[in-house]
C-alpha cells in the first residue's frame, strides 16, 4: 500500500509538472508571436510612412508649377494647353480602362443563354 501511494504521488507530481511546463511553453510561444507582430506592425508603419513620402513627392512633381519649372529648365518650349484642348473626364479613368480591357468578356456574357435538352434527358 505505501508503495502504491508513493507511485501515485510521483505520477501526480509528474503530471502536474508536465502541465506547468506546457503552460510555460504556451506563454513563451504567445510572447514570441506578440514580438513578431510588433515587428510587423513597425515595418507596416515604416512602409506607410515611406508610401506617404513617395505620394507627396509625386504630387509635388505633378504640380503645375513644377511642370512649368521643368519645362523652362529643359528648354522644351511647351505651352500650357488652351481650355478648348482640355477634355474633362466625369467617370473614373480606372473604370473606363477596365471596361475597354474586359469588353470582349462583358459582351459575350451579356448575350442570351440557351440550354438545349437532349432526347435522352427528355425520356428520363
Amino acid at each position: 500500500m505505501p508503495n502504491r501511494l508513493i507511485a501515485l504521488i510521483l505520477t501526480l507530481l509528474v503530471f502536474a509538472g508536465s502541465i506547468g511546463l506546457g503552460a510555460v511553453w504556451v506563454r513563451q510561444e504567445i510572447s514570441q508571436t506578440a514580438n513578431r507582430n510588433k515587428l510587423l506592425e513597425r515595418r507596416i508603419a515604416d512602409l506607410d510612412r515611406r508610401l506617404d513620402e513617395v505620394n507627396a513627392e509625386i504630387a509635388m512633381a505633378d504640380s503645375t508649377e513644377s511642370l512649368l519649372r521643368q519645362n523652362d529648365l529643359m528648354r522644351l518650349g511647351l505651352l500650357r494647353p488652351r481650355e478648348e484642348q482640355v477634355q474633362r473626364v466625369e467617370v473614373s479613368p480606372e473604370m473606363i480602362l477596365m471596361a475597354k480591357r474586359n469588353q470582349e468578356v462583358l459582351s459575350v456574357a451579356s448575350g442570351p443563354v440557351v440550354f438545349r435538352l437532349s432526347a435522352a434527358a427528355n425520356s428520363r
